[in-house]
C-alpha cells in the first residue's frame, strides 16, 4: 500500500511536470511576445532566435526543477526531452511529440496499474472470506471436539459405575 501511494505520487509530480511543460511552450503569452518581439515580416532572424532561444531556456528550467524534484521513472525520456532543449537544431515539435509519448505511457501505466491494484483488492478480499471461514470451521470441530470428549467422560462414569454394580452384584452372587 506505501508503495502503490508513493507510486502514484510519482506519476501525479511526472504528469504535472508535463503538463508545465506543455503548458509553457504551447503559452499564448509567450506567443505575444514573440509577436510582439516581431512586430513585421522584416524582423532579423536573430530575434527569432532570442524568443527561441528564451523559449527553450524556460522549458529546460521546468524540466530541471522536475528532475531536481525525484522523478526517477521516466529519467532517461526526461533527459533526453532536456538534451533536445539545449541543441540548436532540435525543433518543439520533436520535444512535444516526445512529452506527447511520455504522458501516454504514464495514462497507460497508471491504468495498469489501477487494474492490478483492482485484482489484488480482490484476491486479498477472497482469501480473507477464505481465511473466515476455515476460522469458522475450527471453531466448530474445536466444539465438536470439546463436546465428544465430555461425552467420553460421561460414558467412562458410567462405565465404571456399571462395572462396580457388576462387581457388587458378582459379590452378592458369591455370598
Amino acid at each position: 500500500a506505501k508503495e502503490w501511494e508513493e507510486r502514484s505520487k510519482l506519476r501525479a509530480e511526472e504528469l504535472v511536470a508535463l503538463a508545465d511543460t506543455i503548458k509553457v511552450l504551447n503559452d499564448d503569452d509567450a506567443l505575444e511576445l514573440f509577436k510582439a518581439t516581431l512586430p513585421s515580416a522584416s524582423a532579423s532572424f536573430m530575434q527569432v532566435q532570442v524568443t527561441a532561444t528564451t523559449m527553450r531556456a524556460r522549458a529546460r528550467a521546468m524540466l530541471a526543477a522536475s528532475l531536481k524534484s525525484g522523478l526517477r521513472s521516466d529519467r532517461p525520456k526526461l533527459d533526453a526531452i532536456f538534451l533536445a532543449l539545449r541543441g540548436k537544431k532540435v525543433g518543439f515539435d520533436k520535444v512535444l511529440t516526445m512529452i506527447d509519448g511520455m504522458v501516454a505511457t504514464l495514462k497507460k501505466e497508471q491504468e495498469d496499474d489501477d487494474a492490478k491494484k483492482e485484482y489484488c483488492t480482490k484476491t486479498l478480499d477472497t482469501s480473507d472470506d477464505k481465511k473466515k471461514e476455515l476460522e469458522r470451521k475450527v471453531s466448530d470441530l474445536e466444539a465438536a471436539i470439546a463436546a465428544a470428549k465430555e461425552s467420553i467422560a460421561t460414558l467412562t462414569e458410567e462405565i465404571a459405575a456399571l462395572t462396580a454394580g457388576i462387581q457388587e452384584l458378582d459379590k452378592t452372587v458369591a455370598e
